[in-house]
Formats: structure tokens, C-alpha cells, sequence
């Protein structure tokens, strides 16, 4: 296990010292660190501010779809990326939270929860989403043991085996074909009907090795020392039942953490911000990028981009009002 504990006292010293800010980048994972990083390379004064660092990253137990790593542990990765910004000084508060975040006279002050304020010429929110939950028993317990809640992350690791995908939308759907090249069996179990497109839904009929329980709903997650398999309630009989499966991927939709501006940006209708090509938000220098986004594919390698692309993109932005 890596140590990712930052001096706070130090960091805040650090941030204490600067008036205005050309920068700063809400958010510790790959789309804050990279934007951190291709900033200072920029020669921008930028700062972050993580309540923790890695993001979804930190619920990854192993990443084997980012250029340049055959396989390593999310956690690992998290600790090469800290280690190439730490390279360039780039000052970073971890355990800290913007609890608020206004404009002034152009610029954008950050109200910290410990009630400190930080002034920023522009502002990259990268503060991710999350999966939603089942909530049910044994989800957490499985979780990285057989539960899953991204098919593109983790399609390789079912070769040969079982399993039930949660959902009835596009990405569930989307998910099942994911999994067609690995899986040997697959089972889609969802509470109501498919919600999916019909062109998703016409290419599931050709899955031979696909069974779909609609009106079902997933009761718990049971298994060992890994998941076995799981407990369902046919909605149309009221029979329980349990299917044995090896893996559970969860494709019910993601929260954005995106609360921080939801009355100030636009947003879709699941509260993800919509951004144009540059990654700037309906707010004149302010920025967005990652999992809070619109952008429907919650990739790793597409949200560093994404920083990347913030970050020069406000480096741009800052130029032309100079």
C-alpha cells in the first residue's frame, strides 16, 4: 500500500504565499493532476486542492487499459502520477474541501471548509463522479471481488466465466457487449424493462450465450472469500432465487460530484456539466473535465486528456487578456 499523506501545514504555507491564483484545479485525479501538470509545464501559477488523491482510481484494484502499463494496481498508478507532478513543485492541499466557490470582478474566490479563501484568475473542476450503488448486502463486501461497475476496466479479467450485468439502460447494454469476447456466460438482471435503444437491444438478440431476467430485482450479493453468485426476487411470481455467477457488473448510471456549481454552469439532466470542445463550462474561465462532464465514456486515459486540454485551454484563455 502507498502513503499518499501531504504535509497539509506545509501545503497551506505554500498556497498562503500566493495572492491570485492562475489556476487552481479542484480535484486530485488523473484529469486534476494532469491539467496541474501540463500547467506548470505552461508556467502557470497552479495549485490543487484534493479531498483525496486518485479519484476512482482508488477503487480500482487493476488497470491493464492504460498506455505504457501492461497491468498495474490503480493505487500504483495514482502514486506514478502524484510522483511526475511532485517533479515540478506543484503546491497540493489533500484533505481539504471547496465548499464554496463564487466570481469576483472576473477572478473566482474558493471558500475552503476550514474557512480559509483562495482567489483564481480560472478554475478546473475535476472533483469525478461516482458509480451508482444497488445498495444492497454484499455489494461492498464483493466490491473488486467479483463486483464491478465498469465493463471497459474490467471485461478481461471474466474470461471464461459468469456474468450477471445489473441494468437495463444503454451502458448496461453497451456492457453485455463488453463482455461477449470474454465472458462465457452472461445474464442481464434488471427491476423493470430495457430502457435501452433499439439498436443496442437488436444486436443483444444475436447473443446466444445471453439469458435476460426483466421484473427481477437483485437482492443481495453472496459469495466466500470472492463473489458466487446472487440472490434475485422475480417481481411477477415473488419466487427468490439465486443464480451462481462469478461476477456482478453494476451499469446503472454514475453521480457526478458537480454540486459545487450546479446553479452556476449548465448541466444535463443527471447533473453532469456540459463543456465545449476546450472544456470550458457555460462560465467564462471556468473548466471541467473528467467523470463530472457530459462525456459519456469514464475512462482513465480520457480524463487525464481531458486536464490536459483544461489546462491549456486556460493557458490560452489567460494569454488573450493579458
Amino acid at each position: 500500500m502507498f502513503d499518499f499523506q501531504i504535509d497539509k501545514e506545509t501545503n497551506h504555507d505554500q498556497f498562503s504565499h500566493v495572492h491570485t491564483w492562475d489556476l487552481l484545479v479542484i480535484g486530485g485525479g488523473p484529469a486534476g493532476l494532469n491539467a496541474a501538470l501540463y500547467a506548470k509545464r505552461k508556467g502557470l501559477n497552479v495549485g490543487v486542492i484534493a479531498d483525496s488523491l486518485g479519484g476512482q482510481l482508488q477503487n480500482t484494484t487493476a488497470v491493464d487499459n492504460y498506455l505504457g502499463f501492461t497491468l498495474i494496481e490503480g493505487e500504483a498508478l495514482t502514486h506514478t502520477f502524484l510522483d511526475h507532478v511532485n517533479t515540478l513543485d506543484v503546491p497540493i492541499i489533500k484533505g481539504e474541501k471547496v465548499t464554496k466557490l463564487n466570481t469576483l470582478d472576473g477572478d473566482f474566490t474558493l471558500t475552503l471548509a476550514t474557512g480559509k479563501k483562495l482567489i483564481a484568475r480560472t478554475v478546473l473542476l475535476a472533483t469525478g463522479g461516482a458509480p451508482k450503488k444497488l445498495g444492497i448486502p454484499g455489494e461492498v463486501d464483493y466490491a473488486n471481488k467479483g463486483v464491478t461497475y465498469c465493463a471497459t476496466c474490467d471485461a478481461p479479467f471474466f474470461k471464461d466465466k459468469h456474468v450477471i450485468v445489473a441494468g437495463g439502460g444503454n451502458s448496461a447494454a453497451e456492457g453485455v457487449l463488453d463482455l461477449v469476447p470474454w465472458a462465457k456466460k452472461i445474464t442481464v438482471v434488471h427491476r423493470s424493462q430495457w430502457r435501452a435503444d433499439q439498436v443496442l437491444l437488436d444486436k443483444l438478440k444475436a447473443i446466444d450465450k445471453l439469458t435476460v431476467h426483466l421484473e427481477t430485482d437483485l437482492v443481495s450479493v453472496i459469495g466466500d472469500k470472492t463473489m458466487k453468485g446472487v440472490e434475485v426476487l422475480d417481481k411477477t411470481t415473488g419466487q427468490k432465487s439465486t443464480i451462481e455467477a462469478d461476477g456482478l457488473l453494476i451499469e446503472i448510471g454514475t453521480v457526478p460530484n458537480s454540486s459545487l456549481v450546479s446553479e452556476m454552469v449548465e448541466t444535463n439532466a443527471f447533473g453532469e456539466i456540459l463543456v465545449d470542445s476546450n472544456q470550458m463550462t457555460s462560465l467564462q474561465g471556468l473548466y471541467a473535465a473528467g467523470d463530472i462532464t457530459s462525456q459519456p465514456h469514464k475512462q482513465i486515459i480520457i480524463a487525464a486528456a481531458e486536464g490536459a486540454k483544461a489546462a491549456l485551454a486556460a493557458n490560452h484563455y489567460l494569454n488573450q487578456k493579458i
